[in-house]
Formats: structure tokens, sequence, C-alpha cells
């Protein structure tokens, strides 16, 4: 019942390494699966149900090792398709029960939910051990370098708030510049973050740079290709990864593209448009929009300039002298899509060749602020920046209420309050939809810059935002932190978020709060449970959670709680006791005991 604390000692399955040899097979080889069955389960035999050129076949398991706490069960699978869907049937002594990647159940279930493997090489393997750290370029730091502003843009003093919504809303320039980036290098370095995701450099006409005016080069307000260049190369020798923010959806009103095609119809690059007169401007934008308009990718022309040339837009950027380890793509789920057309799939497919034929290890990750799992099959995008399945549970979970955000990510509603049971159950419907190396390829965040900040959702409450900190750390998947987070900037919406850091008066940080973001990205980043192990929750509650992650190394505790309370986690069902204190609460036993008289979080190293 949702009242009630819900302790999930159940049959065990996922697509870590614990329960599946290898999770990029090629077709013809064979993967070993296991389930993790406790004592006094009902279960006596153990079935795999699989699909092998789409007929369904049913293999029993064998019982391998047998410990104090619980049975291994294994089998060994030909991988004969690109996608091989399966799930477990555990056969009672007169009924049966699934067990799929969303749990156990004693009703019949649907393939949708069944476990995947792909047979296509992995994603980047540094992903795991990454923790990113976005920059939206004009406002984390100004070099102070002199360069003439454009016609559109509206100098900003570098302390004052954004105006948030008016007529400067996307015209509001502070300066900030890939040298100033490099100035504070060691900012970044201190928190402990190795990897940067910048939001878009290219030129543009507006401060954000969604509307780029060229691919071909980045932003000469930024300190244009030499600065990118000389930040790029200092940054990969201290051992940061860097990733660009690709639209792949629309460019700006300013591109030579659709300056040629108004001028000019029977141009060639008016196939790289939807062109509509019924339209005030006579083409489509996206959401409407004049100043973006839409991509048309039936246009093979704009294809081989966006991926497939050799020196597209996507292949440049991730070759030397600028060597980008990888792309975010901007609302992914809109690429190729429009009416009747639905090439999303292709164009995705084609971005994700094309990276691989110049760097095979560079990351992919696409926007889809709602969640469309054929959109993360494993052959396009590698992940997506993970809203659904996070960031917006966590929000229902910690908020605290307030009018001054009435907009729940896109949503014309206030933040929902949901409580822990409800947010598990969003997780766990999320990650269930898909491959297991599309959920942990996916970017794990708190906020960006088109969301309210944390520390505001959270109603300045430093307890809550430590809890959502903790479970950004060390849930599967690629933790992202957006600039400022760390020493606590406010904001109530997208815009209002993108404010400034006062690298003057360090003093006027929350240091406390950069001090644990700190220990939390240690933490994360040298566990190897956190960064390679599966996940089983244990314990589900009103008001506090709490899950395992294991690896063949290491095996660790996350608890995370939003309010006050006496909390008990009994480790002895499942044969742990704590090894090592990593945050939080001390703790010596199998039988953790946690008092709090707020918001409460904790990390525990297990034997």
């Amino acid at each position: 019942m949702r009242s009630q604390v819900q302790n999930l000692f159940f049959p065990h399955h996922d697509g870590s390494d614990l329960y599946v040899s290898n999770s990029a097979p090629k077709i013809g080889e064979k993967v070993e699966l296991k389930v993790r069955i406790p004592k006094g389960d009902k279960a006596h035999k153990v079935f795999v149900r699989l699909f092998h050129d789409g007929e369904p076949r049913t293999f029993e398991l064998r019982k391998g090792r047998t410990g104090a706490v619980e049975t291994w069960w294994k089998i060994e699978i030909e991988i004969l398709n690109p996608v091989t869907n399966y799930r477990f049937l555990l056969l009672d002594k007169n009924n049966y029960r699934w067990l799929n990647a969303e749990g156990v159940f004693t009703r019949e279930v649907v393939d949708r939910e069944d476990f995947q493997i792909i047979a296509k090489p992995h994603y980047p393997q540094w992903t795991k051990t990454s923790v990113f750290y976005q920059i939206f370029p004009d406002r984390f730091a100004k070099s102070g370098i002199k360069r003439e502003l454009p016609d559109w843009a509206v100098a900003t003093e570098w302390k004052a708030l954004p105006t948030g919504r008016g007529a400067n809303t996307g015209t509001e320039l502070y300066g900030g510049d890939f040298d100033g980036v490099s100035q504070h290098m060691d900012h970044l370095e201190k928190l402990g973050v190795n990897a940067i995701y910048f939001t878009p450099f290219f030129p543009s006409r507006s401060n954000h740079r969604y509307d780029a005016t060229s691919f071909e080069q980045a932003d000469p307000l930024l300190g244009g290709d030499e600065a990118f260049i000389e930040f790029a190369t200092a940054a990969h020798k201290r051992g940061f990864k860097i990733m660009g923010d690709l639209t792949t959806n629309h460019c700006g009103l300013g591109h030579d593209w659709i300056q040629i095609s108004l001028k000019n119809p029977q141009a060639k690059e008016a196939d790289f448009f939807y062109w509509d007169r019924a339209i005030r401007h006579g083409y489509v934008g996206w959401w409407g929009h004049a100043s973006l308009p839409k991509l048309n990718y039936n246009s093979q022309l704009l294809r081989e300039k966006m991926y497939e040339g050799s020196n597209s837009v996507v292949k440049k950027w991730l070759r030397p002298p600028f060597s980008a380890d990888g792309w975010r793509i901007d609302v992914g789920n809109m690429t190729g899509r429009y009416l009747e057309q639905d090439l999303n799939l292709e164009v995705a497919q084609g971005i994700r060749s094309a990276m691989d034929e110049v760097n095979p290890d560079a990351w992919l990750v696409a926007e889809n602020a709602d969640h469309s799992p054929k959109d993360l099959g494993g052959f396009g995008w590698h992940g997506t920046m993970n809203y659904v399945g996070f960031a917006r549970p966590i929000w229902a979970w910690l908020n605290k209420p307030s009018k001054k955000i009435d907009n729940f990510m896109g949503l014309p509603v206030p933040i929902p309050t949901f409580d822990g049971v409800a947010m598990v159950e969003m997780m766990r419907s999320f990650s269930a939809g898909i491959p297991w190396r599309s959920f942990v390829a996916s970017m794990l965040l708190l906020d960006s810059h088109d969301t309210a900040r944390f520390r505001t959702v959270v109603g300045r409450d430093l307890s809550r935002h430590l809890s959502g900190a903790t479970l950004l750390l060390t849930y599967p998947g690629v933790p992202s932190i957006f600039a400022g987070d760390e020493i606590g900037l406010e904001g109530e919406w997208g815009e209002d978020a993108r404010r400034t850091i006062d690298w003057e008066n360090p003093k006027k940080w929350n240091n406390q709060l950069f001090e644990e973001f700190r220990k939390l990205i240690l933490i994360r980043k040298s566990s190897d449970a956190l960064c390679n192990g599966g996940i089983r929750w244990i314990q589900v509650g009103p008001n506090a959670v709490a899950f395992l992650r294991e690896s063949a190394k290491e095996s660790v505790l996350v608890f995370a709680a939003r309010s006050a309370g006496n909390y008990q986690i009994n480790l002895k069902p499942y044969g742990y006791t704590v090894q090592e204190n990593l945050y939080g609460p001390l703790a010596k036993s199998g039988l953790i005991n946690i008092s709090s008289k707020g918001a409460k979080s904790g990390i525990w190293r297990l034997k």
C-alpha cells in the first residue's frame, strides 16, 4: 500500500554486467543471463522467454551458485537478431509470475517492458565515470576581452538578473566567452567534474544561440574558432571531455541556407526547408517561430551537409583541431518529423554512423523532453536527457510548493507533489521501456538552462537539495550539473535560471552546498558500483527510498529521505552489512537506523 513502506525482496535481473555477460554482442554470439532469487521464494523452475526471428521461444534456466540468502539461476542464449527481447517466467507450484524490466508480476504482461539486448557496438565507456558540467556560454564567465556587439544585442551588466520575460529576453548579452571558461577551470577541477556540456556556441542572433546563422564556426563573440581550439586543447590536457549542442531540427533565420532560399526559391538550398503559403512567412518554423526555420531531411544535400559528407557539421567538430567528444542534439524528438513524415530514426542513425566514422568514442545524447521509447531503441541516439525518468519524478517528490513556479517542465501547471512510491514507479517505468544501454547512457539532471533551478524548486531547503544531489550522483546514467547549482544559484523558470556567477564575491556563494557536491562527485567517480553497477530498489515509502548499486567489484547502498522521521533499513535479507560509511549517517551493521530532523541522505559501501 502506498501509505506504508515497501520492502522489495524480490527476484532480480537487470542489464548490468552482474546479470548479462555481454550487453553488446554480435549476431551469432552467445550471451549468459543470470537471475538472483531470494531464499524462501516459491519459484522452483525458471524459464527465459525470448524472440528468435519474431517467434517466441522458451528455455529453462539451470541453478547456479546458492548462498545463504539467494540462489542464482543462469542460461546461455544465442543472439540471432539486432534486438533480443526477453523476460523470465518464474514457475511456482501451481502458478507462475513474470519478471521483466519493470518488476515481478502475477498477471500477464506485454513485450513493451521486456529486457533488451542490442547487437551493436557499445556506447562510449568513458561516460560511466563522467560527471558533466553544463555551461550556458554567455553566463558562466567573461574574460574582459572587448568585442564589438552586433545590432541585436543589449549589453547587460554581469551582476544584473536576467529580465526573464520581456522584449529583451533573448537579446540580453552578458559577455561570457571561452576565455572566461578557461580562467575558471580550477573551480571545475576543485568541484570534481570532468566533462563540459556547452549549450550552442555557433554565431546567432540571440544570447541562447539556438538560432544558428552558421554551423561552420564558433561565435566570434565567444572568441571564435581560435579561442575554442585553445580552450579545448587545454581542457583535454586536464582530462576533461567536451560536448557541443547542435540544432538538427532547425537553423536560424540569419543562416545562409534560408536567406538564399528566400531570395531564390529555385536555389538548391530551398529543398532544406518546408514551404507553406498558408504560413505568413511562407515556411515552417519550430513551434511556428519565423526565427527558427525547420530543416527538411528529404533533401539528400542537407543530409550531406549536416552529417553524411566528409566535412559535414557533425564530423567537422569531432575532428582535430576542435576535437569535441560528443553532441547533444536539441529537440531530438522533433528532428525529421513533420505531419505525415517521420525521418527521425533515419536521421538519428545517420548522425550516429557519421560520429562512429570519425570518432567511435563520441557520445550522442538527444533532448527528448517527453518520452518516446522507440526513439531510444539503441540504434540512433545513445541516450536522452532524462527529464521524464529522473528530473520530473524527483521534482515531484522533493519540491516545496511555490506559486512562483507555475510551469512543471513544459506543463502549464504547478509542480505536483508525489510520494516516494509514485516517484519510484515513474523512474522504473521509464527505464523499463528502453534497453539498459540507452538507460545508463542517458544524461541525469536536476535542472538545466530550460527549467527552474533545483534550489528554487526545493524552496532553498539545503537538506532536500542534498537528497536530490545524492540521487543525481548515485543513480544509473551520466550526471550533469548546471553551472552555478553547486553554489546555490536560483531561478523560477528557464530564462530566470540563466544567471551569472559572481566570481568577485565567492563568500556570497553557498559554500556548504559546494562542499557537499564535491564530496558526492568524488564518491561517484571512485565507486565501481556507482559507475558500472545495476540497481535494486530495496525499500520504498512515502518519505524515504533506498536502493542497492551492485557490480562484480563493489556493492553500495543509497538512501534518501525528504522529511524528518525515524527510518530503518534491514540489509540482513540481502546478505549485507556495512563495510564503510561514504556519506551521511554512520552505520556499523546490517541494520541501519536513521533519525532525522529534516531531509537526509546517505551512502554506504557494503560487504
